[in-house]
């Protein structure tokens, strides 16, 4: 069996307040792309995880990543005592803005349960993926959400944005979500409305600190012909464009790759 990690994105993300515990209390609209982390399972004893993929190195030295620990949790929730060998296809940068690692183990939930034969209703793997991280609930339903408190209150979202063309870019530059949230300013710049071209990512500004080459990245997807909202997503680096048709998307792409080979592509489409 095989279950794709949906790369996330968010179309806005707006910072409401840092809290006592030190989390930030944020509004953000997810959105999935078509493509993302592949991750396979067969029959084994115990549980295991072979990485594959072209960023499969970053995560060679994590002995307890969210994959695994998505396995475990499962596992014991359920009370089953079957074992699963399984394999994951890096194919997103770590650390990037697209919730990769969350993904991955939000697809561990989904692809699990149906290994195991659990038969879990998606609220009971949304209420295993509360304790993996405020992204995996959002993960496990891979669906266009809005996010609040962590990003992990979930509710429907009215946009409709299915099917369309989304190019992802990112610099090839790691970026430390926990340093991007502590330089973010404080400043509450306002509440999340229903019109996606009125809102921002107030994570922009403090990673353009951390890592400057993002603008780059920013300005050459707006001078992009057809790209009608171009953002940073999460806490970058990776920026995205969406386009109105999937040839200005391929354009964009193309010429992108050509003028900058040390980037990171993705030409996708919304789910």
């Amino acid at each position: 069996m095989e279950e794709t990690a949906y790369a996330k994105v968010n179309l806005a993300l707006h910072v409401r307040a840092r809290e006592p515990d030190g989390y930030h209390r944020i509004e953000t609209l997810f959105a999935f792309c078509e493509h993302g982390d592949r991750l396979s399972v067969a029959a084994g004893d115990g549980l295991s995880l072979a990485l594959a993929g072209p960023f499969a190195a970053a995560l060679a030295g994590e002995e307890d990543n969210l994959v695994m620990r998505a396995a475990r949790a499962l596992r014991e929730r359920s009370g089953t005592a079957r074992g699963a060998a399984l394999a994951l296809e890096k194919n997103l940068p770590v650390a990037s803005g697209i919730g990769g690692g969350s993904a991955d183990a939000a697809a561990a939930l989904r692809l699990l349960n149906r290994w195991w034969g659990i038969g879990a209703a998606e609220v009971e793997l949304i209420d295993i993926a509360a304790s993996l991280g405020a992204d995996v609930p959002a993960c496990v339903r891979s669906s266009t959400l809005r996010g609040e408190g962590r990003g992990d209150l979930l509710s429907e979202s009215t946009i409709v944005i299915a099917g369309t063309p989304i190019l992802l870019v990112n610099p090839g530059v790691p970026v430390s979500t926990a340093a991007v949230f502590r330089t973010w300013d404080g400043v509450d710049r306002g509440p999340l409305g229903s019109v996606l071209a009125d809102s921002r990512n107030d994570l922009e500004p403090p990673a353009l600190t951390l890592v400057p080459k993002i603008d780059a990245v920013l300005a050459r997807l707006t001078a992009a012909p057809g790209a009608s909202l171009v953002r940073m997503s999460g806490s970058g680096a990776t920026c995205f464009a969406l386009f109105s048709d999937t040839a200005a998307r391929d354009a964009a792409g193309g010429a992108i790759a050509a003028e900058h080979p040390d980037w990171w592509l993705l030409p996708s489409r919304l789910r």
